[in-house]
């Protein structure tokens, strides 16, 4: 387990828990949150902070040294807008690496394939390092791998709907078929469900609202810590398949009574 590091682009991460900035009550609590989740890599939204502003209520609480500032692109309703906030930030000095989010229908919040793909495909021209927030798509996964992005983020459900996974059979597909990390986002509402993605062979979660909107957040970024590492030494130890009938695990032949 020491050396089971996460690699994205060349790069290793000893933490599994990817975390979002919104939704808080306070920077200061956003912080204390992020620092008990072990979490190595923070996803800020573009259209939510001021990135040239270091007294900005979410960008003063992160330190670049330490954590992998990942800018998103979350709001944008088509390739182009999103490609230009990506360059926005590669512009501002923020990041070359971008989790890209099209959803232009802002009810659902379900992620626009085509535009998706679209955008990818700039901005992985452009040498930006791309996350790509799709919905549990095997399809448009692998595409999305084939032209260079460096992860698929499949959707477990619907952003801030703490359903847990969703879509499990298509996330499964979707892990065995992939050459890059697969990275479940969206949905992930307890520990338990990021321990599931774990446990079916994800690279990663990424989790916000239910941390974010927790009682105690802080604590609650610490259960969901705990839960990815039980999650991973799960999958990484062999989970047994399930049976259709039961089987005895004592032996049932040769015994004196």
């Amino acid at each position: 387990m020491d050396n089971d590091s996460l690699e994205i682009a060349g790069r290793k991460f000893s933490s599994r828990l990817l975390l979002g900035t919104g939704k808080f009550r306070s920077g200061q609590l956003m912080a204390q949150a992020i620092e008990a989740s072990g979490s190595q890599i923070v996803t800020v939204a573009l259209r939510r902070v001021d990135i040239n502003n270091p007294r900005d209520h979410i960008m003063a609480h992160l330190d670049p040294s330490k954590y992998l500032i990942l800018p998103n692109t979350s709001g944008a309703r088509n390739a182009e807008e999103a490609v230009r906030l990506a360059r926005l930030a590669r512009a501002a000095g923020v990041s070359d690496w971008v989790k890209l989010e099209v959803t232009p229908e802002p009810r659902y919040l379900l992620p626009d394939p085509v535009e998706t793909l679209k955008a990818a495909e700039i901005l992985v021209k452009e040498g930006f390092i791309v996350l790509p927030y799709i919905n549990a798509d095997p399809v448009l996964a692998r595409r999305l791998a084939d032209i260079g992005t460096a992860t698929v983020m499949p959707l477990g459900s619907p952003i801030g709907s703490n359903q847990g996974i969703r879509t499990k059979e298509s996330i499964a597909i979707i892990i065995e078929q992939s050459p890059v990390p697969v990275v479940v986002d969206a949905g992930l509402g307890a520990p338990s469900h990021a321990a599931e993605a774990l446990e079916m062979g994800a690279a990663a979660v990424l989790v916000n609202t239910a941390i974010a909107v927790a009682g105690d957040p802080p604590a609650m970024a610490l259960a969901f810590k705990k839960g990815v590492e039980a999650g991973r030494a799960a999958y990484l130890a062999g989970l047994g398949k399930p049976l259709e009938q039961a089987e005895a695990s004592s032996p049932l032949a040769g015994l004196p009574w």
